[in-house]
């Protein structure tokens, strides 16, 4: 029975963590061929991306909800955009300023909200309190939104990082990857709003709980 009991509640086994290993591997093989192969390297980036909607699936069809398996799914997403703004970086030197700025919003902000909210207690990252930022609440509630924004920001480096090797197909004269390259840029810009709100707000009630336990130390003293 305790066998059973260990097997059956052995986290790093649970199939949306499975999930994420294999995330893993498939962006590491992607950021190989990143700078030489650009169809290789989007297909397992693709892949590595589209897996990410099936591990939140089989964490809830299965009851595999862990900290471990949420902390695992950030990383490797903010990691994989992480080293694809590095690799644009090198791609478009003049814009490496912007690309330095939203890898250290992303990483910074998304790891602080984690962060605290595994400190306040939450069941999920993606719980707002009501006295939040409406926007913000909204970002985490709606479903559809918070994919659009998601998909539409990784799209944007995603084109980004293809029209460097080609301008693909043509639409009325013009590269469609350089038209979706335009038309995305805004939801890349706004995303890294909501990270930097999300950020804010993480670092202000990290700073309430301090103010609360100092609080709390001084009355017992």
């Amino acid at each position: 029975m305790l066998v059973e009991n260990m097997t059956e509640n052995n986290i790093f086994l649970f199939v949306p963590n499975l999930i994420g290993y294999g995330r893993v591997v498939l962006g590491v093989a992607s950021l190989y061929f990143m700078p030489t192969n650009y169809v290789i390297a989007a297909w397992l980036y693709i892949l590595s991306g589209l897996l990410d909607a099936f591990d939140g699936y089989a964490a809830r069809a299965f009851n595999q909800s862990t900290k471990f398996g949420a902390m695992l799914d950030m990383l490797t997403d903010r990691c994989a955009t992480m080293c694809l703004l590095a690799t644009l970086g090198t791609f478009y030197p003049s814009y490496i300023f912007f690309f330095q700025i939203v890898m250290v919003v992303d990483i910074s902000c998304h790891w602080i909200h984690l962060h605290t909210s595994n400190i306040l207690g939450k069941t999920s990252h993606k719980n707002i309190d009501e006295e939040e930022n409406a926007l913000l609440r909204f970002y985490y509630t709606s479903r559809p939104f918070l994919f659009f924004m998601c998909a539409g920001n990784e799209l944007f480096y995603s084109m980004l990082y293809l029209l460097h090797f080609t301008y693909g197909y043509t639409f009325l004269g013009m590269s469609v990857i350089k038209i979706f390259v335009v038309l995305l840029f805004p939801v890349a810009v706004l995303k890294v709003v909501f990270a930097v709100m999300q950020g804010s707000s993480a670092w202000r009630n990290l700073g309430y709980l301090d103010i609360k336990e100092r609080e709390e130390s001084q009355k017992k003293q």
